[in-house]
């Protein structure tokens, strides 16, 4: 599944964000994917961050699935991915990859597998093995659910992504049914890897990113 020869790599910007609020990093993406759909030959772009709290759900997403959550009181966003509500907060590392799936390949399942690739890698560094689940979307340890993945694409240009349980506070997730699945639970890597952090993650994570899509990264500011 992964692209191995030397002369098919791609250049890939990698910026480490830090905390960023949710809709700054919205905005950011959405301008990297419009320059891109008008200059295809743009490099690719990584972003690695954390967001401070909040709620998040995609296009023809359940109402129900938010509960009970007073959207007076938390900061929620109704956006254009796909899947259902999810739960953002620091200790949580987010990647959002604006790859043009033309150098790829087009094909949005074949896309969706080798994110989930990437943090089942990751997942590996540390002696875990991460599942899928046939029918769902995303990344489990021991049948519960470590990462989460959204995606839009345009023109084949890829935004929003993945968001992967490092050391969160999880409290966050008991106001919704996360990914709208009521019957399996959340989890972060924490739980089995105490004192692990979300700088080594990225790390980790963007070793991964490489490998899994063949690209070189260029760390950017």
């Amino acid at each position: 599944m992964t692209r191995s020869t030397e002369t098919d790599y791609r250049r890939c910007l990698l910026f480490n964000a830090g905390l960023m609020p949710y809709v700054d990093a919205l905005l950011w993406q959405r301008s990297l994917l419009q320059e891109r759909i008008h200059q295809a030959s743009l490099d690719d772009v990584l972003i690695l961050l954390e967001h401070p709290p909040v709620y998040t759900w995609g296009q023809g997403s359940n109402p129900e699935f938010l509960k009970d959550l007073d959207q007076s009181k938390f900061d929620v966003h109704r956006v254009e991915r796909g899947g259902e509500v999810t739960y953002h907060c620091p200790g949580q590392v987010v990647g959002y990859p604006i790859l043009n799936l033309q150098y790829y390949r087009k094909d949005l399942h074949w896309y969706l597998r080798q994110l989930e690739e990437v943090l089942i890698r990751v997942l590996a560094v540390y002696g875990l093995t991460g599942d899928r689940l046939p029918g769902f979307t995303g990344v489990w340890l021991e049948g519960r659910k470590v990462a989460a993945i959204g995606i839009k694409v345009s023109r084949w240009i890829t935004m929003h992504g993945f968001a992967f349980n490092v050391c969160p506070d999880m409290s966050g997730f008991k106001q919704i049914i996360p990914c709208g699945i009521a019957d399996k639970p959340v989890a972060s890597l924490a739980e089995w890897i105490p004192g692990i952090t979300c700088e080594e993650v990225r790390v980790n994570i963007a070793q991964s990113f490489s490998e899994v899509f063949g690209v070189e990264l260029i760390e950017s500011i």
